[in-house]
């Protein structure tokens, strides 16, 4: 199994268009398309500025020309008590039900994981489900317990995840006590 990391900048249109059908296919919404997911990762990050360590990517794994396997992230600069930090942004990872099993989810959010053992960013930052947050842990994150907030948005003090479990990785020293402000929504 080879993992292949995608530029969110540059990513090409059959890249995206790959990445978004197993999106719609495992988390299908209405009004979230083939087509509205492909436009999204075209243009999200084209116009990305920060530093080069911590440029937005996708991993992915492929079988037989289509994408098997997905995990992206993002920077994102949180507020903390003690000042701004920007974070590894875990988000949609996710694996085609029909391959499960064969550790490819594994094989992708370590991929991600190791732009933050490599010094990129001091901690990555998700959500996830109670069933899946032993999946987490297996590969060294931890569960925390912080009050998230948004400033930004109509009500601030609202929770901005949706899933139960809010996990960072890795699990080491450091996570800082008390409220955090995503400064955005959740991802």
């Amino acid at each position: 199994m080879q993992v292949e990391t995608i530029d969110c900048r540059t990513v090409s249109e059959a890249d995206a268009r790959a990445i978004a059908e197993l999106l719609v296919a495992v988390w299908p919404k209405l009004g979230r398309t083939v087509e509205s997911r492909t436009h999204e990762i075209l243009s999200r990050w084209r116009n990305y500025d920060g530093p080069e360590e911590q440029y937005p990517r996708s991993f992915i794994v492929r079988e037989d020309g289509r994408v098997i396997a997905h995990a992206s992230f993002e920077p994102r600069t949180i507020g903390l008590m003690a000042g701004d930090v920007t974070v590894l942004a875990l988000a949609r990872v996710c694996t085609d039900p029909a391959v499960r099993g064969r550790k490819l989810g594994q094989a992708v959010v370590r991929a991600a994981f190791d732009v933050v053992d490599q010094g990129a960013f001091p901690f990555s930052l998700f959500q996830t489900g109670e069933a899946v947050a032993p999946f987490y842990e297996k590969l060294g994150a931890v569960r925390v317990d912080n009050r998230f907030v948004n400033s930004l948005a109509e009500d601030p003090k609202a929770n901005p995840f949706w899933d139960t479990e809010i996990m960072v990785y890795p699990a080491k020293p450091g996570w800082p006590k008390g409220e955090i402000d995503l400064r955005g929504p959740g991802w």
